[in-house]
């Protein structure tokens, strides 16, 4: 652990944490926060125990290790926060000993309570606004957020630490809740602002605080017309293909757009394994006509520089 100021709160402060996960829609909606709240960095992790990696990179022919994650805290005294942000997910012991040490700095701000963010998938349009759902180690904490309009979770799981760290501040006494906005089953690998958009909303009424959405805002509307642009084209192409496509023949028209969204959106976490198999996806981006709307995405599976915990919307930079 890295130390870089001494802070001293007025009050207790919350603690918000954020990793990688889909659509990373946790990640974006901290780091706005963090950002809109003009954070400080104070203290960071050294990951370098448990960052592992399986290749190096290479740039005009010089070979490097890749950089190793970053896991900062940062902090805001008006409104009293320590928000954590780490672009890398760790499971396991490893998992378990970061968020003891996250934990760890809690405490000695004595913070009573922790929210992480994530995502939840359901099988809905773009064009829907997310609900934010929400999962706590305390049921008055939950009968509170349940007044502002943040249902609970359904019975399921959360994955990474953006789960496990709710497990880990129960064992130390500290409520802990994790807010889950909800997005299309075809959006779990793109950058899904909207749903963190609906997250910073929820979190404002939490934390009673009013925070500037006009960012954000552009980015979601930016990304509707990405998705619109999709939708359009597949339509388009839906008659023709029809009879030659089992699979949706018999689909609502409407339904059609959001099962070839699934089905490429599937595509892609294949090739992002297996390399060989880029001509099937290729050949699907083609027949749709909606390559050159996925492209900059399609190549950066073949280049090591480019990946990032969270891929974005085809032609968006977020």
């Amino acid at each position: 652990m890295r130390i870089f100021e001494t802070i001293t709160f007025d009050k207790p402060p919350t603690l918000l944490a954020a990793w990688p996960g889909m659509g990373n829609v946790g990640l974006i909606a901290m780091d706005y926060l963090q950002r809109k709240l003009e954070g400080k960095p104070f203290a960071e992790i050294d990951m370098t125990p448990y960052f592992i990696p399986d290749s190096i990179v290479v740039k005009d022919g010089v070979a490097q290790l890749p950089h190793v994650p970053a896991s900062v805290f940062h902090y805001s005294l008006t409104p009293p926060v320590i928000i954590f942000e780490s672009n890398a997910q760790v499971g396991g012991h490893d998992g378990i000993a970061i968020a003891k040490a996250i934990l760890d700095v809690a405490q000695q701000f004595k913070v009573k309570r922790v929210f992480t963010a994530a995502a939840f998938t359901q099988s809905v349009s773009y064009r829907a606004t997310p609900d934010v759902l929400a999962a706590s180690t305390a049921p008055e904490l939950l009968a509170q957020m349940g007044t502002m309009g943040i249902s609970a979770m359904p019975d399921g799981y959360i994955a990474g630490l953006n789960g496990l760290l709710l497990g880990v501040a129960n064992t130390r006494s500290i409520e802990a809740a994790c807010l889950l906005g909800t997005i299309p089953s075809y959006a779990t690998n793109l950058a899904y602002p909207k749903a963190s958009l609906e997250i910073i909303k929820a979190l404002g009424k939490v934390l009673g605080i009013a925070i500037d959405l006009e960012e954000l805002e552009s980015s979601v509307e930016e990304m509707d017309r990405q998705l619109a642009s999709i939708e359009e084209r597949i339509k388009q192409i839906f008659p023709s293909m029809e009879e030659q496509d089992e699979e949706i023949r018999d689909l609502d028209e409407e339904k059609v757009p959001h099962h070839i969204m699934e089905r490429i959106e599937h595509m892609f976490q294949v090739v992002a394994k297996d390399h060989t198999r880029a001509p099937e996806l290729k050949a699907e981006l083609d027949r749709w006509k909606l390559y050159e709307l996925y492209e900059n995405r399609f190549l950066d599976l073949f280049d090591d520089r480019k990946k990032r915990p969270g891929p974005s919307v085809p032609g968006s930079q977020m």
